[in-house]
């Protein structure tokens, strides 16, 4: 009996492996998108919205984007009032450390994973991350510029978290995360998560910052309602999946970006709308080119394992992306994506969000701008995804 039950615990333990409960695709900041004084020496506290939650987690820090090493003092981890804003119950202040340290200097071009912590996460809560800097940053942070969620950035170290210090209400506010990456939850083996490709549908342009409506959000909330499930949006605002655009390419960052989160198992890709958008000529050869990129990200998945759902890409027009031409594109791949058979199972956002009486179009109650949603619109889509990644 007693050979049984240390077998059953070390078959438990087994079975508990790192899942990501969010992630964010890390991008090179230009001028526009720094603080207006550099990070140095200062505290920045950051907001992230969770998936599901757990009590052992690590954090993953990026200096992947930067030519300098960034030196930081310390880390330290609270949860944030029902607001998502930057006052912190002090009760949860929960210090990081790496390697058994609270300062730790990353490389450039490098990222790490703070050691393991014990932290009771809830599922879909926000967390605030508070950054203190030291001397040394980099010019050009490692970032990423569509956070929708506001960053409170103030001079010195911060290193006594005080729940109502207003100088975080009265410092510098940014709309970026800088050096966030990614954060896992030590979790059940059978704990699913998906993964999502995407440009700034899916970043979350046309939602309101601080409310965490993006799909995303509102798939995230539709999935944990009924089981713990990581979603993992690493959608980036003007991303393209072949070449230009703003930032790497999908083509580029697929490898770290999806297939270096912890523990995905399934992914949508959702992304292609800049390509046709950007395209000025040669309209045959950019729909050839981007089915061609969608077929390797899909081989790439599949030989890991994992399940993957192809979106459509959704209307333009009254948008200055519109055109005969870039409509004939997004005709010709979105039929790809329907009928080819590449992907496992389709996300037909195309023909949830358009307006049944001019199918070129989104319905008006979901446009913001005729190319992104509004928050009604991303309810509908998060809600619509939901449901398919429920069907066995």
């Amino acid at each position: 009996m007693a050979l049984m039950l240390a077998g059953n615990i070390q078959l438990s333990s087994a079975q508990k492996v790192w899942k990501g409960t969010w992630a964010t695709a890390v991008e090179y900041t230009g001028q526009g998108d720094m603080p207006k004084e550099s990070l140095s020496n200062r505290s920045c506290r950051q907001i992230v919205h969770v998936s599901f939650g757990g009590n052992e987690l690590r954090l993953k820090l990026s200096n992947e984007q930067s030519k300098e090493p960034v030196e930081i003092k310390s880390v330290y981890l609270a949860d944030t009032d029902d607001d998502c804003n930057w006052f912190v119950k002090g009760k949860t202040v929960k210090y990081l450390t790496f390697n058994g340290r609270k300062n730790v200097s990353i490389g450039p071009g490098k990222s790490l994973y703070s050691d393991v912590a014990k932290y009771h996460l809830k599922a879909g809560q926000c967390l605030t991350i508070t950054i203190d800097y030291g001397k040394q940053t980099p010019e050009h942070a490692t970032s990423h510029r569509g956070s929708r969620t506001t960053s409170y950035i103030v001079n010195g170290l911060h290193r006594t978290a005080r729940p109502m210090d207003k100088s975080f209400d009265d410092g510098e506010k940014v709309d970026h995360w800088y050096n966030l990456s990614a954060l896992d939850v030590m979790t059940d083996k059978s704990t699913p998560v998906v993964a999502v490709l995407g440009n700034s549908i899916t970043d979350g342009r046309g939602s309101t910052t601080n409310m965490q409506n993006r799909w995303t959000d509102f798939l995230s909330d539709e999935l944990n309602a009924e089981r713990p499930y990581g979603v993992l949006n690493l959608g980036i605002g003007g991303n393209c999946v072949v070449e230009g655009g703003l930032s790497e390419p999908a083509m580029k960052r697929f490898d770290r970006d999806i297939l270096g989160q912890a523990g995905v198992d399934k992914l949508i890709i959702f992304e292609g709308t800049n390509d046709i958008g950007c395209s000025k000529k040669n309209y045959e050869h950019v729909a050839d080119t981007l089915i061609a990129c969608y077929k390797v990200l899909i081989g790439k998945a599949k030989e890991r394992g994992i399940k993957v759902y192809g979106a459509t890409i959704t209307p333009t027009k009254g948008n200055g992306w519109y055109s005969y031409w870039h409509e004939a594109i997004r005709q010709t791949v979105n039929e790809w994506i329907r009928t080819s058979n590449n992907f496992d199972e389709i996300i037909d956002f195309d023909e949830l969000v358009r307006d049944p009486k001019d199918p070129q179009r989104l319905k008006a109650e979901y446009s913001d701008d005729w190319l992104h949603l509004n928050p009604k619109g991303y309810e509908a889509m998060g809600k619509y995804a939901a449901e398919k990644l429920k069907e066995k």
